[in-house]
């Protein structure tokens, strides 16, 4: 097969996988609704259970659930039916995954534990299966075709399962409200994780690297300034050195609509004042949390006393690209 050819074969299998996806997302119902209140409501773990290549989507799923805090954890068909179904207690849910929805020793496990009022959600492409009758909640995650030329091997079926597992967590993370340092709890081995620990003195910029200007300085110096740190702000300070301003980027852009005389403009009359802040020893995951809250990117840093000693951008706490989630 020539170089053309394979990039070729490869393109159409990700054209073929991506069809998975639209698909799934033209199927996705109420049912998803119906899944993910029943997860609220449980005071219990949800069990993922699978076998084969739906097992292991399923052991993803299960991490994703617990690192973004909702408990779970992977039960093995074969092991449940020789011992641990023990594990699983009546405030449980179990999470089934099975394309063909008739898969022998998952549709068993089912078939017990629905027999123990452990409420029952699946995820199958075949809602006439054995296991879419056993559940309470039937996840659709039929797709046109493999990937496999012989559409044998799961691919897209595969596919659409995890991506429906990523929108259960994610929904699930949101509506129960959790924060950064949440996740940094559930991650204290995580670089994001250990970025998050650290007190925001140790990571935010110092010195000649804050953009930085005084009262009194002309807007045409300031912006000067701004060019040169490329942080998308400069910092306002008084003659004690007292932050008590900001000029953004955006504030720039919505100054210039205003058609102002901007050469003999003074910083103090277009500088947003008593700007968001927050102190040198208060954790990474605090500053985080903040810039989330009022969508801002960069945050001045004070000192006790509230003298200016430093800004914190985004990416520093982030490590310019270099971390990742880990699940």
């Amino acid at each position: 097969m020539e170089n053309s050819q394979i990039l070729k074969r490869a393109l159409e299998v990700i054209e073929i996988e991506k069809e998975g996806l639209e698909s799934l997302i033209k199927n996705l119902d109420l049912s998803f609704n119906r899944a993910i209140n029943f997860i609220l409501q449980s005071q219990g773990r949800v069990v993922v259970t699978g076998v084969g290549k739906s097992g292991l989507i399923g052991k993803k799923i299960s991490a994703t659930l617990s690192s973004t805090g909702t408990p779970s954890f992977f039960l093995h068909p074969v092991e449940a039916l020789h011992g641990d179904l023990g594990m699983v207690t009546s405030e449980d849910i179990l999470l089934a995954l099975s394309y063909s929805g008739n898969t022998l020793e998952v549709c068993e496990v089912v078939k017990i534990l629905k027999s123990r009022k452990v409420p029952i959600i699946s995820m199958t492409g075949n809602s006439k299966s054995v296991l879419a009758g056993l559940s309470d909640v039937v996840l659709n995650t039929k797709v046109p075709r493999e990937a496999c030329p012989f559409g044998l091997a799961p691919t897209t079926s595969t596919t659409a399962m995890l991506a429906l597992g990523d929108a259960l967590a994610i929904v699930l993370f949101e509506l129960r409200g959790l924060q950064a340092d949440d996740f940094k709890r559930n991650h204290p081995g995580g670089t994001l994780g250990e970025r998050l620990k650290v007190k925001v003195k140790e990571i935010m910029l110092t010195g000649e690297k804050i953009p930085l200007v005084q009262e009194g300085t002309f807007l045409k110096e300031a912006l000067e300034e701004l060019d040169r740190k490329k942080l998308g702000a400069v910092l306002i300070v008084n003659t004690l050195g007292h932050l008590t301003g900001i000029l953004t980027d955006g504030d720039l852009r919505r100054l210039i609509t205003k058609h102002k005389g901007l050469p003999e403009t003074k910083i103090e009359e277009v500088m947003t004042r008593t700007p968001k802040r927050i102190e040198e020893n208060r954790l990474a995951a605090e500053a985080l949390e903040l810039m989330e809250k009022h969508q801002i990117t960069v945050l001045p840093v004070v000192n006790f006393d509230g003298l200016l000693v430093g800004i914190l951008h985004l990416h520093d706490i982030l490590g310019k690209g270099t971390f990742k989630f880990l699940v």
